[in-house]
């Protein structure tokens, strides 16, 4: 199964393409999203082959794994810590929301490392202080002790 969909998502990765919006290139202030060509006359509408691809029900991922990350899990919003309880680690993943402030992203964070979920947008400046631990540095007992001249 793990196979199945791990060549599921690499086929959706392959196929997807890239659709522009009609006169990007002609505009500044267009943005680089997608929207419908509307125009009686449009070349692009029209669907001449030059002009750009469409949208159409052929570019659409395979059921299976519609919806999913392309690390293959699939994606959980979460905004409370008590939305991690009951999530399987093995097959879901969290984002955070983006309205979830840095004090209650901290504890959502540090909850789903110990329940072993993966986090897909992870702040590391928030874990510094409370995840990380000390690390010592380990002595060599066989190696020759140096000597400084300080006479």
């Amino acid at each position: 199964m793990v196979d199945e969909k791990t060549r599921l998502i690499r086929a959706r990765n392959a196929k997807r393409a890239t659709f522009t919006r009609q006169n990007l290139h002609q505009k500044k202030k267009l943005e680089d999203t997608w929207r419908r060509p509307r125009g009686l006359q449009s070349k692009q509408r029209r669907q001449y082959r030059a002009k750009g691809r469409q949208p159409t029900p052929g570019y659409g991922s395979p059921l299976a794994v519609r919806g999913f990350h392309p690390s293959g899990y699939e994606e959980v919003l979460v905004n409370r810590v008590e939305d991690l309880e009951g999530l399987d680690a093995d097959a879901q993943a969290i984002r955070i929301g983006g309205t979830v402030g840095n004090k209650k992203r901290e504890a959502i964070q540090i909850k789903a490392l110990e329940y072993g979920l993966k986090v897909l947008n992870l702040k590391d400046a928030s874990l510094k202080t409370s995840v990380e631990e000390p690390v010592e540095e380990e002595v060599d007992e066989d190696a020759p002790e140096e000597v400084t001249d300080d006479e």
